[in-house]
């Protein structure tokens, strides 16, 4: 069964996309909890952090590049918060790895 991000992918469902590559696709977060709240999901479907492989290595460094470009995109010069949730107390909600931008608002520290 396909997660709701696959479907996002293969637009059956629609999102406001802001990047979209070979690798991957940025969309925005439809609850967000900031200003910007951007998605950075691979159109691999991995579950989470805790179940990629050693040949996710690229996949994976490529999600964090995307995320710093998203960042100077949108001028986030004040800071911004990466977070990659993974199982059930890490507040995971889709079982499909992607990883939050969060920016322009001061963040409290430490997080929920």
């Amino acid at each position: 069964m396909k997660t709701l991000f696959q479907k996002i992918i293969d637009r059956e469902i629609p999102a406001d996309i802001e990047h979209e590559d070979d690798l991957c696709i940025v969309i925005r977060d439809i609850q967000p909890q900031a200003p910007v709240h951007l998605l950075v999901i691979p159109k691999k479907p991995i579950p989470r952090l805790a179940e990629s492989a050693d040949e996710d290595e690229t996949v994976l460094g490529h999600l964090m590049l995307i995320t710093r470009n998203m960042a100077r995109k949108l001028e986030l010069t004040e800071g911004f918060r990466v977070v990659i949730n993974n199982g059930l107390h890490g507040c995971e909600s889709v079982p499909h790895l992607h990883v939050h931008i969060l920016g322009e608002r001061q963040l409290q520290w430490p997080p929920g």
